[in-house]
């Protein structure tokens, strides 16, 4: 076990990034404008840098004007070239990782480039600033006496040519500094095992008899492991494992339709939640407060943000904007440029801000992850928010879900269609869909305008998915453990469609 002087050393040395913090808190917009240009500089000698004459771009306007916005289909052929052992196409320095990303909405794998600048500046350093703030915020905190427990994805690390890939969890776990595995559990090795249900009892194994001080990791899965840590241990609450337990870091999924059954098996209402925004691509805000849903936009990771209005996106009138001309509470799709070479790329993730000074956000959705086939604009922020409210009212909890549109046909109307699976049922399904679909309306007043005397859209419907169903659908499709994520909303049925023929394919 660490001792306590270990503590009291990590707790000065984290505190002093506060100072830094500051600045940008002070200056936002100069040190993001100031951090573009170092970016642009540095890759003046690229391909893409002679490309787009980056010699010449002295402001930001230049800079916007001259290269375009771009997905990673746009990319890939410079991805692929560095991927096979060219360098220098993108960024200045060589890129020997690559982050394997899936996503949720497309089968095929994405390789995010990953420079040891965008590891040490940003991905490491949004870590460091974690603990940083959250010592910061619990002077008293004993956080360090003890290891925190860890859940990464099931990951593996491939070699390809001159380079590597795996998931970003297992390359942060191949690089990273002796004194966070000191502080961690389960043992590299068993973080890194690749298929997931072995993995879990092998982390539960390790995990049982170590002084465990705080969690990390995507808040569906690791409840997964939690549940299954009581039901092996015949504990009620993890307290009683972990007498020390004091907070939980999480992040890549909205903790709310969660929060519940996590206070249900930690018990204490001093146990802290820190919320975390990260990918592939970059790790980007970090709950700065306690007991807050508001994330800190870092500005100070090598990453340069543009926003692109919801109102806008994907239309002829489609507009870019910078930091300093963003607006309270509007959708934004986010731009990011950043020290791995990803040039004013979408990351296919939507935020709103929530202040200005400073600028906090709260991540609301995916652009792909909205259905608004019939004009009702709905995010996933909203379904979330939306179920949250329901169970609490209702006496229920849900695992999962997933929402697609009932297209207009004839002359019937459109709705939307459910397939929920419930951890505690609802004693009447009919009363929990008609208070879902009144909170959604209470939520979200495009849904509400849409669902007026049903005038454009009925009722939504509720189909009731049998245990473990969205399990098996993400193991059918190799989508097991860590980073990965059941599709809440879509504009098209193809999920919902796939989850209601598993459905009835168990019954017959």
């Amino acid at each position: 076990m660490p001792f306590p002087i270990i503590n009291s050393i990590a707790t000065w040395f984290l505190k002093q990034r506060i100072h830094q913090i500051e600045l940008f808190l002070k200056y936002p917009n100069e040190v993001q404008e100031e951090l573009l240009m170092n970016l642009i500089r540095q890759a003046e000698e690229t391909v893409i840098g002679k490309q787009y004459d980056y010699k010449s771009i002295k402001n930001y306007t230049a800079f916007a004007e001259r290269i375009p916005v771009s997905t990673y289909e746009d990319l890939e052929p410079m991805i692929e070239l560095t991927r096979k052992g060219a360098q220098n196409v993108f960024w200045n320095t060589p890129i020997k990782w690559f982050a394997k990303s899936s996503g949720t909405t497309n089968a095929k794998s994405k390789f995010i480039p990953v420079s040891n600048e965008a590891l040490e500046d940003c991905h490491f350093k949004g870590s460091k600033d974690l603990l940083c703030m959250y010592l910061n915020n619990n002077e008293n905190s004993e956080m360090f006496l003890g290891k925190s427990l860890r859940l990464g994805g099931s990951s593996q690390i491939y070699e390809n040519n001159n380079s590597s890939f795996g998931d970003l969890s297992a390359i942060l776990i191949e690089n990273m500094p002796m004194w966070a595995e000191f502080s961690s559990t389960p043992s590299n090795k068993t973080s890194l095992m690749s298929e997931w249900e072995t993995k879990l009892d092998a982390i539960i194994n390790e995990t049982k008899n170590e002084n465990v001080t705080s969690f990390a990791g995507v808040p569906s899965w690791m409840l997964v492991l939690l549940n299954k840590i009581l039901t092996e241990t015949k504990n009620t609450n993890l307290f009683d494992l972990w007498p020390n337990l004091e907070v939980y870091f999480h992040g890549g999924v909205n903790f709310e339709p969660y929060k519940e059954q996590y206070q249900n098996i930690l018990p204490n209402k001093d146990f802290k939640y820190y919320e975390i925004y990260n990918a592939s691509e970059g790790f980007f805000a970090i709950q700065d407060l306690n007991y807050s849903n508001d994330l800190l936009l870092m500005l100070d990771y090598g990453i340069f943000y543009e926003f692109i209005p919801m109102d806008t996106f994907g239309t002829p009138n489609q507009k870019v904007i910078r930091l300093a001309d963003v607006e309270l509470f509007k959708n934004y799709a986010i731009v990011i440029t950043t020290n791995a070479g990803l040039w004013r790329y979408m990351i296919g993730d939507t935020i709103r801000f929530t202040s200005l000074k400073p600028y906090r956000i709260r991540v609301s959705g995916r652009t792909k992850h909205h259905i608004n086939v019939f004009g009702e604009e709905l995010m996933v922020e909203n379904t979330d928010k939306a179920i949250a409210q329901t169970c609490s009212q209702l006496n229920s909890e849900v695992k999962d879900y997933t929402v697609a549109p009932i297209f207009m046909k004839n002359k019937e109307k459109g709705a939307h269609e459910w397939m929920i699976e419930f951890k505690k049922h609802p004693t009447d399904i009919l009363l929990f869909q008609k208070a879902l679909d009144e909170n959604l309306q209470t939520i979200n007043s495009d849904y509400e305008a849409k669902r007026y005397n049903n005038m454009t859209l009925n009722e939504l419907t509720i189909n009731v998915a049998r245990e473990n169903l969205f399990y098996d659908w993400l193991k059918e499709n190799d989508k097991l453990g860590g980073q990965h994520k059941i599709p809440r909303l879509s504009n098209q049925r193809d999920y919902l469609e796939q989850l209601k023929e598993m459905q009835v394919a168990v019954r017959n």
